[in-house]
Order: C-alpha cells, then sequence, then structure tokens
C-alpha cells in the first residue's frame, strides 16, 4: 500500500501492542521457546522492548531504547528451529489480528533480515 507506513498497516501504536501481547502469549504456549520466555525475569520490561522495536522498525516515531539484536541474543544460543518457532507465534499475532497480506510481507521480510543477528550468536 503505497503512502501508508508499515507502522499504521500494523494498528499503530495500539495495534503493535496487541501484537506483541499476542505474540508473547503464543511464546508462552509454544513447546520449542516456552521455556525461555517462562524464564524471562520481567516479561513486561520485555514486552515494552518488543513493541518500541516493532515501533520504531515499523517506521513509527517511539524510538527503540534497547540493546541491539546481536548484543539481546549474544550466548543464548538460539537455535533455527527455535527461531522459526517464534516467528511462526509473530505470524500467528498478526493473522490474528487481521493485518493485511502486504503488511504481513513486510513484517515476514524483517523477521527474515533479522536472523543472522539471533540464531547462535
Amino acid at each position: 500500500m503505497p503512502g501508508i507506513s508499515l507502522y499504521d498497516r500494523l494498528g499503530g501504536a495500539k495495534g503493535i501492542a496487541q501484537i506483541v501481547d499476542d505474540a508473547m502469549a503464543a511464546h508462552l504456549r509454544n513447546p520449542v521457546i516456552k521455556t525461555r520466555f517462562e524464564n524471562i525475569k520481567d516479561i513486561e520490561r520485555a514486552k515494552q522492548m518488543a513493541r518500541e522495536f516493532f515501533s520504531a522498525g515499523a517506521g513509527g516515531s517511539e524510538s527503540y531504547t534497547g540493546k541491539d539484536m546481536i548484543t539481546a541474543h549474544k550466548g543464548m544460543n538460539i537455535s533455527e528451529q527455535e527461531y522459526m518457532a517464534a516467528m511462526d507465534d509473530i505470524l500467528e499475532a498478526l493473522m490474528r489480528n487481521q493485518i493485511g497480506e502486504d503488511a504481513v510481507k513486510d513484517v515476514t521480510a524483517i523477521l527474515y533480515s533479522l536472523k543472522g543477528q539471533i540464531i547462535r550468536v
């Protein structure tokens, strides 16, 4: 959709917050990555960082105040299977929130572009 930012296609701040909440809930149910998310000491902070990351990356006005992807995932030894499980949960959250196909494709491209900064760093 020319002229409409990804941020707006994701529903702005409110839409992104709901997508993040739904994705985190899915991560906590997903047997492949569940324990990684259960062990997060401050899940609300993790959600805030995800909201900021999505917002900033999608063209919103919010700044991302978290660590870069390599620093945030260093030493976690995240596998390809875990990465794909998390990605599937995010895509499920987008569908659940009735995000358009063009925006889903854009998010998918962004997620794939980050893969090398997250897996086995």
